[in-house]
């Protein structure tokens, strides 16, 4: 059964929206992206991870792949700070990167000193570089509004796979699982990135509620794909993926 914090969703699954565009909001880019949502919260590798059954080269992988992405989801942030349109947003966005650099990256550099491994001179396998350039793409060459949009799902979808990881682990009781497991579980599935993630959300909702229809329709093909590429991350993790080795190279 879906984790019961997916917003509800219509039969009607092709995007919605509202004949005044006053009232669109993030929560309706969510709704309009939930059927796909509802599947990534089932994703193998984090369903492995709550019942103790995922390799831990997996999760290496995956750690020294997100300590990667994060780089570029903080330029990316700070990016964003500098087309902010008040002085307020830019700040707010400025901290987001720095939760982005420091938060996050502490619980990943946690993870390499247990592991004495380190992301320094690893390459951005497939999907991350195909996640990390669609973003910088979108940020670098689109407007503040669509940059919001392509960010959000980073954001929103890790608060969500937190949230339904910690229901699934109560429900799953005594298990065993990797420490490493339990703190990624408790960081994205805690309180303060849950704060952090609305605080995001303001700034999305304020720019949806001032956008003409074409531009929402854009923010909502941003959104889509950069939940989809959430969702192709896991799957890179989970298999492990390289480049292909041509002639040698």
């Amino acid at each position: 059964s879906s984790c019961s914090i997916v917003p509800e969703l219509s039969t009607n699954h092709s995007p919605t929206f509202p004949s005044n565009s006053f009232k669109m909001s993030a929560q309706q880019l969510w709704n309009n992206a939930a059927s796909m949502i509802a599947v990534t919260e089932k994703h193998p590798f984090l369903v492995a991870m709550v019942d103790g059954t995922l390799s831990n080269d997996s999760f290496k992988y995956y750690v020294v792949q997100d300590a990667l992405y994060l780089e570029d989801f903080a330029d990316c942030l700070r990016r964003l700070a500098e087309s902010a349109g008040s002085e307020e947003d830019s700040k707010r966005l400025k901290t987001f990167a720095t939760g982005a650099d420091e938060a996050e990256m502490a619980l990943h550099n946690s993870f390499f000193k247990e592991w004495d491994i380190s992301a320094e001179g690893a390459k951005q396998m497939p999907h991350t570089l195909l996640y990390t350039s669609y973003m910088k793409r979108v940020v670098v060459t689109r407007s503040h509004k669509q940059g919001l949009s392509a960010l959000l799902p980073c954001f929103w979808v890790y608060m969500h796979v937190g949230k339904c990881m910690l229901k699934l682990r109560e429900e799953l009781g005594e298990c065993k699982r990797p420490p490493q497991f339990d703190a990624w579980i408790d960081m994205y599935g805690g309180d303060d990135f849950e704060r952090e993630v609305k605080e995001y959300i303001k700034l999305v909702d304020a720019e949806c509620k001032v956008a003409t229809e074409e531009e929402l329709k854009e923010m909502q093909e941003h959104f889509n794909m950069c939940c989809k590429l959430e969702h192709m991350f896991w799957d890179q993790a989970s298999n492990q993926m390289e480049w292909p080795n041509l002639g040698g190279m």
